[in-house]
């Protein structure tokens, strides 16, 4: 529940600190005197910039992120046996789904693994020493199935383009609710002022709240992607059933903790009463779908 809260919360701080900055420069703010009012069009312009800028930001930086929140070691040069099995796999599925090697990491941690970057042909795709002690090899290779699949659907690319039309909309209604409200409501219709305290407090709350209904629906489409990615592994496999091991062992033991700026990319996350806001699907379900996945 924690990573979910701050998954949440950082979404939310970014759209605020964009638009509180803008808002000081006197870009998004309706005018004064006589002719006040909300221009849609540049209300809009100001809108994507708040609600794109964090998202595409993230993204850019998401890999160094990860390797740098992690600990996570690339293999440069193959160490062991299970760092050579490792490479290899990638490599042989990369090439089955029609994309650039990844970069392949193995970090200190409990049995999780993710994939990220920004471009789909220069990712990285990580696991944890957890998982490689806790899976066989058809298991682990079922995960680095699902991660290159997540890879090759251009996941990461797909939930920041989401993330940033619904960080958009926040945006732009919260600041028309705000004028309606300082407008209509508190009928602040004295020319010599420009938006009063209604607007300023309706943004703010509308901001809040709009942005709690953002992240359920962001989360919703995490949750689908993870399902697509569960049947890209069974197909690169030309099976389903290493997959339906791998979640079924996974839900045996706590999910490997991962930091907050990456915890939706894990291959499991939490649940609970939390589930709406979760970014992945409870493993019975996805079991369940992997058993109609057709081949």
């Amino acid at each position: 529940m924690k990573r979910i809260i701050l998954f949440i919360a950082t979404n939310l701080a970014v759209m605020l600190v964009l638009s509180l900055v803008l808002s000081l420069l006197g870009v998004g703010r309706p005018g004064t005197g006589a002719a006040a009012g909300l221009n849609i069009g540049s209300l809009m312009v100001f809108s994507l910039v708040v609600g794109f800028t964090g998202a595409i930001f993230s993204l850019l930086i998401s890999k160094p992120m990860a390797k740098w929140s992690t600990g996570a070691r690339v293999i440069e040069a193959p160490s062991s046996s299970t760092e050579l099995w490792l490479v290899n796999t990638v490599k042989t599925l990369s090439e089955r789904a029609g994309i650039a090697m990844p970069e392949v990491a193995i970090y200190q941690g409990e049995a999780n693994a993710f994939a990220t970057g920004a471009f789909k042909n220069s990712a990285l795709v990580a696991v944890s020493t957890g998982l490689l002690e806790s899976m066989n090899r058809d298991e682990v290779e079922a995960v680095l199935g699902h991660e290159i699949a997540h890879v090759a659907n251009g996941d990461m690319v797909t939930m920041t383009l989401i993330q940033g039309v619904v960080n958009t909309f926040v945006v732009f209604l919260a600041r028309v609710v705000g004028f309606f409200v300082d407008k209509v409501l508190l009928k602040n219709n004295d020319e010599r002022r420009g938006p009063g305290i209604g607007y300023t407090v309706t943004v703010f709350v509308c901001e809040l709240l709009f942005g709690l209904v953002a992240s359920l629906i962001v989360a919703w489409f995490s949750r689908q992607r993870e399902f697509r990615a569960d049947a890209g592994s069974a197909k690169l496999l030309g099976s389903s059933v290493p997959m339906q091991h791998a979640l079924a062992r996974l839900g045996g033991m706590a999910p490997g903790e991962l930091p907050q700026s990456i915890a939706a990319a894990g291959i499991t996350n939490t649940g609970g009463w939390s589930e709406l806001f979760s970014t992945h699907p409870p493993l019975e379900q996805r079991i369940a779908a992997l058993r109609g996945v057709q081949l």
